[in-house]
C-alpha cells in the first residue's frame, strides 16, 4: 500500500477506533493512530499466526483493532499517572 493510502486508511481507521473506543481526537492524531496501530497489529498477529487478513479490508481491520489497543493502553497509563 502506498503512503498515500495509508494516510487515507489509517485516517479513517483512526476515525472509528475514535468513536468505538469514545475517545476525541483531532484528524493528525486519528492518521497515527491507524497507521501506528496497524503495525502493532501487523507484528502482533504476525508472531502469532503468520500472515493474516491480506487486502484492504484486512489492513482496515488490523489498523482499527491495533488503535483501540493504542487507546486501551493511553488509557491504562494515563490513569496510573
Amino acid at each position: 500500500m502506498g503512503w498515500i493510502g495509508a494516510i487515507i486508511v489509517g485516517g479513517l481507521a483512526g476515525w472509528i477506533a475514535e468513536k468505538i473506543m469514545k475517545f476525541d481526537t483531532g484528524l493528525v492524531m486519528n492518521i497515527v493512530l491507524g497507521i501506528v496501530g496497524a503495525l502493532v497489529m501487523n507484528v502482533l498477529l504476525g508472531m502469532v499466526f503468520g500472515p493474516v487478513l491480506p487486502g484492504l479490508i484486512g489492513y482496515l481491520i488490523k489498523a482499527v483493532a491495533g488503535a483501540c489497543l493504542l487507546i486501551y493502553g493511553y488509557r491504562m497509563i494515563q490513569t496510573r499517572a
